[in-house]
C-alpha cells in the first residue's frame, strides 16, 4: 500500500487547491486507506481534515510542513533571515500532537518572520512522537544539495536523525519532472546509502485532479494580486502537484520501491485521534472550597428569591431544580459559575451588560445568577432549547457589553485563569460567490467592468451559491453559453468559490481553558494577538469553553441616555402604552432592530400592544418567514380568522395569531403533540433546520404515531409535520428575539420620554459616521429637537442635550483632538471662557495648536464671544503669536519685574479687526467642512415637504439597501433623489470624454452619483457645488462597496409653495459660471486662456464651449475661479469680447 504523506488543502491559504471533502473522497476512490495533511506553516484545517477521513474510513495522518528559520526563531533581520526552510511533521501518538502544537504555535507567537518559523532549538524540545520527513526543494538538506555542498547536507541529514531517533526520520524523494529534483534525488539516495537513513517517496500535492493545475495559478494569482502568465516567483513549471495513484507513484519510483513501501510503515505509525465531545472546562474557584455544586444552587435560590420575592410560585422551583439536576448531570456547573462571575464583574463595574441573548436566556437558573435579565417564566422560554441531556454540543452563553468597555470584561478574565489560559478565536475569510468571480476574472485579466457587469448577475439572495445563481439568472447561464470567455470564468470561480483565503479574529470569540491554550490547541497570530487556529465550532466539538464577549453599541446608548435622564431603565414598566404608539406609528428611527423603512412599515400595519408583538416583529421581519407577516398581521386584528389544524395548537400558537414563528413552538408542538421529549424535539428541529431528509422522513412515522395516540388523525398530523419541515429552517430562537425586543423597547422608551437625551446619546455612538448623523439630525428636527453648533463652554466631547437643543460633541470637529477636548473640560472647571483672548491665555500649555483653534471658530463654537467667526479667524495668528511671545520672554527672564505692569498679561493690546461677519452661505459651509454637517440649518429644509410629497428616495434607504434584503430598492432599481452637490469631481474617460462623480447631500446623509459622459454633456450648468439638483438614474449595489446612482436624468427640483418666492435667484444662480468660447478643443488659446484662469482660483465654475461640436465641458473643481475686471480684460484681449461671458 502506498499513502500520501505531504499534501496542501485549502489551508494552506490561496496555496493549495484541494477541497478537503473532495480529496478524501479521490483518495477513497483511489484505494487509499490512509493519508496525510501538511499544510504550510499551520494546522488550520486538521479536525475538519479528521472528520472527513474518518467519515470514508481513512485513517487521518496530522502532520504540518513547518517553517524552519534560517538561525533562531527570535533572529529577524531582514537579510540574514528573509530566507527559511520547509520540513514534514507528522503525528505518532498524542504526545507527538501536543508537541507540534506546541512547535507550530510558538512558530506564530515568538518566531513570526514574514512566515510562522520553527528552529532547532524547538526540534530538539519537541520531537517526541513525531515522524520528519525532509521535505521538498525547499527543506535544508535539498538547498545543500542544490548549493553543492553534500557534506552540509549529510550533516544535516545525521543531526536529524538523531533529534527523531532511529525509524523516526526518513528522506523525501519527489519527481515532478523538474530538473532540479532529479540531481536532488541523486544526492539524497547517497546520503541515504551512506548512513542507512531510510527513504520515502511523496508527491507535493497542491490540488487533486491534474486538471485543475489551473485553478492552483488562479489561487497564486489571488494571493500575488497578478495575471495568469505573470511571474510571481511561485510558479510549479510543472502540472504533476496532484493527488496521484499508487500505480503511478510506483512507476515513478520503480528504482526505488522501498520508498514506496515506507510510506505504509509510517502510515501504521501515527495513530493519533482527537478526543470530542469531553468537557475541559477551566477550574472555577468558590469561596473556602465550598463544593461547587452546592455553591451554585446556593446562588441560584438566593437569586430566586431576589427575583420572584420570598414566596414564588412553586412551579418556579420545580423549573429551577429540574435545570439543577440537568446542570450537574451534564458537567456544566462550573460553566455556570464561570459566567456569572464575570457577568457580576461587569456589573459591580458600571459595565453595561445586555438582558440576555440566544437560547440561554431560556434558563431560570441564569435569571436567578444574574447571567440574564429576562424572566424565562413570563415569557414561556424553554430551557432546553439551551440544554438538555440529549444534547451533544456545549451550551453556549453569548454575552452583550457595552462596546466602549466590552475590553475591561476580557482583561478580567485573561488576569483572572492567566493570559496563557485565555485566547480570542480565528475565522476566516473565504472566497464568497461575487469575490469569487471578481478575484478570478482579475487573475485571467478580464476588464473590470466586463468582471463586475457578470458578479451583478448573481442574485442578491443570503449566502447564494454560483451553482444556484446559474440556476436562478437566466441572464447569467444565457451569457454563459453565448460567451466562452464568461463561461470559463464562472466555472473556474465555481472551483475556489468559498475557499478560505485570510484569517482574522472573531469578533466575539473567546477561548478560556483549565491548561494553556497552546496545550489543546495550535496558536497563530491576527494583528499579534494570539488566536486559536481551530474556529469556534471545533473548539465547542474539542470540549473547550468559548464564550461570547460581544460589544452592543446600543446598550452604552441607552446608559448614556438614562444616567443623562437620571432614571434606572431596569426598573421601568415595560407595559407603557405611549412606548407602544410610537412602534404602533413607525417612529423608530434609531430604535434597535427597527430602523429599516420594511420594519417601519410592518409596524404601522401590526400596531403592537406588548412586548410579545415585538418579540414576533423581530423575528418575522427576515427574507425567510415574510411570506407570513400579512397573515400575522391580518390575524392579530382580526382573533376570528385563527384557524388550527387541531385545537391542541391553540395553547402553543395562540400567541402569534395561528402562525409558527419560533423554534421553541417547533419544539413544544413535537413534545405536546407526539409525546416526543423536549431534547429528541429539538434533535429533530436542527434535522429540519438543516433539511436531513432521510431524519425527517424517519422522524414523521414516529411524530404521525405519537399524534395518533394523542387523538390526532393522521392526514392532520402529516399536514402539521409538512407546516414544520417547512417553516423549520426560517424559525426564529425566540429567547434571541426577546432578549433584544427589551433592548428595543429600552430605546423606545428613552426615546418617548427622554428624547434629547437619547438624541444626543445615539449620535454621540455613531460620531464616525456621517451619514447617521445626518439621518438622526432629521429625525431631530422631526421631534422638535434642535441641533446646536458646539459650544466652548458647555459641549462636551459627545453630544449632550440641554432642554429641547442637543449640542454638538467636541470630538466630532476636524483637527480637534481628544487630548485638547479634555484640556478644555478641566480648564472649564476655572470659570467660563470670555472671549478668543482668554480661551487662548487659559489653553495656550498643553495640547493646544492653532488649528485646533481655527477649526472651533470655523463651526461656530466660540460664537458665544464677542465678535464674529471672521474677526476671530482674523486675530488668531497675531494672537497666537503675541502670546507665545510674552510666553517666551517670561519663561527666559526677558521681562524684568516692573515691565510686567500690572502683573497681568491681559496688559497685551488686543482688538477684533472691524470687519462683517462671513455670508450666511459661507458660514453654512465652513460648519459642514468642520463637522461634516450643516448646523446652522440644512440647505434643503426648504425641500423636506417637496421630498416627501413627490416620491423621492432618502439617502440612507439607498445607502442601507445592500444590506437590507427586504428594501424595496434593488440593485439597478430607477430611483428619484433629490440633493444639493457637495462635491464634483471630473474624470476624462479613455475616449476622451468627460465624466463626473457626484456626492449630492439629502437631509439624510449623502451618496456619490456618477454622471457619464453624454449625460454630462445634456446637464452639465446643473453640475456645481451647492446646485440643488433632480436625479433619475440606476441603483448601483456592491459588496463591501458604498451604493451609488447611475444619472440618465438631471433637473431642478419641482418648485413648491414654500420655495415658490425663491425660484427666480435659484435659477439665476444656476446659471453662473465663467463661459469661454473656442474653435474646438485643440484651439492654441485654450493654452494662453488656462494661463490666466489659473491666477484667479475661487469657486465660480469654468466652462469651456468648443464652435465645432456645440458642446460646453465644465472644467475641473481645481480650475474654477474668482472673477475680477483684470481677469476679464486679460481674457477678452486674448479671445475677443465675444469670446467672454461671465454669468454672476
Amino acid at each position: 500500500m502506498f499513502t500520501h504523506l505531504h499534501t496542501h488543502t485549502e489551508f494552506s491559504l490561496l496555496d493549495g487547491a484541494c477541497r478537503i471533502e473532495q480529496l478524501v473522497s479521490r483518495a477513497k476512490s483511489l484505494g487509499m486507506q490512509s493519508l496525510a495533511i501538511t499544510d504550510h506553516g499551520n494546522m488550520y484545517g486538521a479536525v475538519d481534515f479528521y472528520k472527513a477521513c474518518k467519515k470514508e474510513k481513512i485513517k487521518p495522518i496530522i502532520g504540518c510542513e513547518v517553517y524552519v528559520a534560517a538561525r533562531t526563531r527570535f533572529d529577524k533581520d531582514k537579510v540574514l533571515d528573509k530566507e527559511y526552510n520547509h520540513l514534514i511533521l507528522l503525528c505518532k501518538n498524542e504526545a507527538g500532537y501536543k508537541n507540534l502544537i506546541n512547535m507550530v504555535s510558538k512558530a506564530f507567537t515568538e518566531g513570526f518572520y514574514f512566515k510562522p518559523r520553527i528552529d532547532h532549538d524547538l526540534l530538539e524540545k519537541y520531537s517526541e512522537g513525531l515522524i520528519c520527513l525532509s521535505a521538498c526543494l525547499a527543506g535544508e538538506i535539498p538547498q545543500a544539495i542544490l548549493q553543492k555542498d553534500y557534506e552540509k547536507a549529510k550533516r544535516t541529514a545525521l543531526w536529524y536523525r538523531d533529534v527523531f531517533g532511529e525509524g523516526n526520520y526518513y528522506l523525501e524523494l519527489q519527481n515532478h519532472g523538474l530538473p532540479e529534483q532529479l540531481s536532488v534525488n541523486e544526492g539524497v539516495k547517497r546520503i541515504a546509502r551512506e548512513t542507512g537513513i531510510p527513504l520515502v517517496a511523496t508527491n507535493d500535492i497542491h490540488y487533486i485532479e491534474q486538471a485543475d493545475a489551473k485553478i492552483q495559478q488562479v489561487l497564486i494569482c489571488i494571493a500575488t494580486n497578478h495575471v495568469i502568465g505573470d511571474d510571481t516567483g511561485l510558479e510549479f513549471h510543472s502540472n504533476e502537484f496532484y493527488l496521484k495513484s499508487e500505480e503511478e507513484m510506483r512507476e515513478l519510483f520503480s528504482d526505488v520501491p522501498e520508498a514506496i513501501d515506507n510510506t505504509q510503515i509510517i502510515a501504521e505509525q501515527c495513530n493519533f485521534d482527537f478526543e470530542f465531545g469531553t468537557t475541559k472546562l477551566p477550574y472555577y474557584e468558590t469561596p473556602d472550597n465550598m463544593n461547587h455544586f452546592e455553591y451554585f444552587k446556593m446562588l441560584c435560590m438566593q437569586g430566586m428569591k431576589k427575583r420572584y420575592g420570598e414566596n414564588p410560585p412553586k412551579e418556579y422551583y420545580d423549573r429551577l431544580e429540574y435545570e439543577l439536576d440537568t446542570v450537574e448531570q451534564m458537567g456544566y456547573t462550573d460553566y455556570y459559575l464561570i459566567v456569572a462571575d464575570f457577568v457580576s464583574f461587569a456589573k459591580s463595574k458600571d459595565i453595561p451588560v445586555g438582558p440576555g441573548r440566544g437560547s440561554g436566556a431560556g434558563s431560570i437558573a441564569a435569571y436567578c445568577m444574574g447571567i440574564t435579565d429576562l424572566d424565562p417564566m413570563k415569557y414561556n422560554l424553554l430551557f432546553e432549547r439551551f440544554l438538555n441531556p440529549e444534547r451533544v454540543s456545549m451550551p453556549d452563553f453569548d454575552i452583550d457589553f457595552c462596546y466602549e468597555r466590552r475590553g475591561e470584561v476580557i482583561d478580567y478574565v485573561t488576569g483572572k485563569y492567566g493570559a496563557d489560559h485565555v485566547a480570542q478565536i480565528v475565522t476566516f475569510g473565504t472566497l464568497a460567490t461575487r469575490a469569487a468571480i471578481r478575484d478570478v476574472g482579475r487573475a485571467m485579466g478580464m476588464p473590470y467592468a466586463a468582471v463586475d457587469a457578470v458578479a451583478k448577475l448573481v442574485p442578491n439572495d443570503f449566502h447564494i451559491t454560483i451553482d444556484q445563481a446559474v440556476k436562478k439568472s437566466k441572464e447569467l447561464s444565457d451569457l454563459m453559453r453565448e460567451n466562452q470567455q464568461v463561461n470559463e470564468l464562472i466555472e473556474t470561480a465555481r472551483k475556489v468559490e468559498g475557499m478560505p483565503r485570510n484569517t482574522s479574529t472573531h469578533a466575539a470569540g473567546v477561548v478560556i481553558t483549565h491548561d494553556p491554550v497552546s496545550a489543546y490547541v495550535p496558536l497563530a497570530t491576527n494583528d499579534g494577538a494570539p488566536v486559536t487556529q481551530y474556529i469556534m465550532t471545533t473548539l465547542e466539538e474539542l470540549g473547550l469553553l468559548k464564550m461570547d464577549f460581544l460589544g452592543l453599541r446600543t446598550l452604552t446608548v441607552i446608559d448614556d441616555a438614562s444616567k443623562a435622564a437620571g432614571i434606572d431603565i431596569d426598573a421601568v414598566s415595560i407595559n407603557d402604552s405611549d412606548v407602544y404608539k410610537l412602534f404602533a406609528r413607525g417612529q423608530t428611527e434609531g430604535i434597535f432592530q427597527f430602523e429599516s423603512s420594511g420594519m417601519k412599515q410592518m409596524l404601522t400595519n401590526l400596531r403592537p400592544t406588548a412586548l410579545e408583538d415585538l418579540i414576533a416583529a423581530t423575528s418575522l421581519y427576515r427574507p425567510g418567514p415574510a411570506k407570513q407577516i400579512d397573515t400575522f398581521v391580518e390575524n392579530s386584528h382580526n382573533p376570528e380568522k385563527v384557524r388550527y389544524i387541531t385545537d391542541k395548537l391553540k395553547p402553543i400558537l395562540e400567541n402569534t395569531y395561528g402562525c409558527m414563528v419560533y423554534q421553541e413552538q417547533v419544539m413544544q408542538i413535537f413534545r405536546e403533540l407526539a409525546g416526543y421529549s423536549y431534547g429528541r424535539a429539538d434533535i429533530v428541529r436542527r434535522a429540519m433546520s438543516k433539511k436531513k431528509i432521510a431524519v425527517m422522513e424517519q422522524e414523521r412515522g414516529t411524530f404521525i404515531a405519537g399524534c395518533e395516540k394523542n387523538g390526532i388523525d393522521k392526514s392532520a398530523a402529516n399536514a402539521i409535520f409538512d407546516q414544520m419541515a417547512d417553516f423549520a429552517k426560517y424559525a426564529f430562537n425566540k429567547s434571541h428575539a426577546a432578549c433584544y425586543a427589551l433592548v428595543a423597547y429600552r430605546t423606545a422608551y428613552l426615546k418617548c420620554h427622554y428624547p434629547a437625551q437619547f438624541m444626543a446619546a445615539l449620535m454621540t455612538s455613531v460620531l464616525d459616521q456621517s451619514n447617521k448623523i445626518a439621518r438622526y439630525t432629521a429625525e431631530c428636527k422631526r421631534i422638535g429637537l434642535r441641533l446646536g453648533p458646539p459650544d466652548i463652554n458647555s459641549s462636551m466631547k459627545g453630544f449632550t442635550a440641554n432642554g429641547r437643543v442637543i449640542n454638538y460633541g467636541l470630538l466630532g470637529i476636524k483637527n480637534v483632538g481628544s487630548d485638547f477636548i479634555d484640556d478644555i473640560v478641566e480648564e472649564r472647571k476655572n470659570g467660563r471662557f470670555i472671549d478668543l483672548m482668554d480661551f487662548c491665555k487659559r489653553m495656550q500649555e498643553g495640547h493646544f495648536n492653532r488649528r485646533a483653534v481655527e477649526s472651533l471658530i470655523r463651526c461656530g463654537a466660540m460664537d458665544c464671544f464677542d465678535g464674529n467667526r471672521r474677526q476671530m479667524l482674523q486675530a488668531l495668528p497675531s494672537l497666537i503669536t503675541n502670546l507665545e511671545n510674552y510666553r517666551q520672554s517670561t519663561r527666559y527672564g526677558q521681562v524684568g519685574f516692573f515691565d510686567l505692569g500690572q502683573g497681568d498679561i491681559m496688559s497685551l493690546d488686543f482688538e477684533l479687526p472691524d470687519v462683517s461677519e462671513f455670508p450666511k452661505t459661507e458660514l453654512l459651509k465652513m460648519e459642514k467642512e468642520m463637522t461634516g454637517l450643516y448646523l446652522s440649518g440644512h440647505p434643503m429644509d426648504k425641500y423636506a415637504d417637496i421630498c416627501r410629497n413627490s416620491g423621492y428616495a432618502y439617502t440612507i434607504d439607498l445607502i442601507e439597501a445592500e444590506k437590507d434584503t427586504m428594501s424595496k430598492y434593488k440593485d439597478k432599481s430607477v430611483v428619484k433623489l433629490c440633493g444639493i452637490i457637495t462635491h464634483v469631481t471630473l474624470k476624462q474617460t479613455r475616449n476622451g470624454g468627460t465624466m463626473a462623480f457626484v456626492t449630492a447631500e439629502d437631509l439624510y446623509g449623502s451618496i456619490e452619483i456618477i454622471v457619464f459622459p453624454k449625460t454630462l454633456e445634456k446637464y452639465s450648468e446643473l453640475i456645481y457645488e451647492t446646485s440643488v439638483i433632480s436625479v433619475v438614474g440606476n441603483l448601483s449595489l456592491e459588496e463591501q462597496k458604498d451604493a451609488k446612482i447611475l444619472a440618465s436624468e438631471i433637473s431642478l427640483p419641482p418648485s413648491g409653495s414654500n420655495i415658490a418666492a425663491e425660484n427666480a435667484p435659484v435659477k439665476k444662480k444656476r446659471k453662473l459660471g465663467l463661459f469661454l468660447r473656442f474653435q474646438n478643443e485643440q484651439d492654441d488659446n485654450i493654452r494662453l486662456a488656462k494661463r490666466v484662469t489659473t491666477i484667479f482660483d475661487g469657486t465660480i465654475p469654468l466652462y469651456f464651449y468648443y464652435i465645432d461640436s456645440g458642446r460646453y465641458e465644465l472644467q475641473s473643481r481645481s480650475d474654477f475661479v474668482e472673477v475680477n475686471e483684470t481677469e476679464l480684460r486679460e481674457l477678452r484681449r486674448i479671445l475677443g469680447d465675444e469670446n467672454v461671458v461671465y454669468v454672476g
